[in-house]
């Protein structure tokens, strides 16, 4: 069974642009991870701070090493100046 996660994150004020062009940088890197089924990058049309991940794995395993990536822990790194909170980070199971 695939595992979905709904990541949120938060840019701080100002640094909406910023933010956007390092997530950008995640999008195609994360789709040809093996395991990646779907990975899709949302901006809130009502709250531009706010940014949405979609995305959706083979196994806990392939979202596992997703986050342990040079990419994505890379991406962690550069965006914490970039946040206002910490990401918000959950994950799903499909039941119908």
């Amino acid at each position: 069974m695939s595992i979905r996660v709904i990541a949120r994150i938060f840019a701080a004020p100002g640094q909406e642009t910023a933010l956007q062009a390092l997530l950008m940088e995640l999008v195609e890197p994360s789709r040809s991870e093996p395991g990646c089924l779907h990975y899709e990058l949302l901006q809130s049309s009502a709250t531009p701070t706010e940014f949405v991940i979609l995305e959706e794995w083979e196994t806990d395993e392939a979202e596992t090493q997703h986050l342990q990536s040079a990419h994505v822990q890379e991406a962690f790194w550069e965006g914490e100046s970039l946040i206002s909170t910490p990401p918000e980070i959950r994950r799903y199971h499909l039941l119908a």
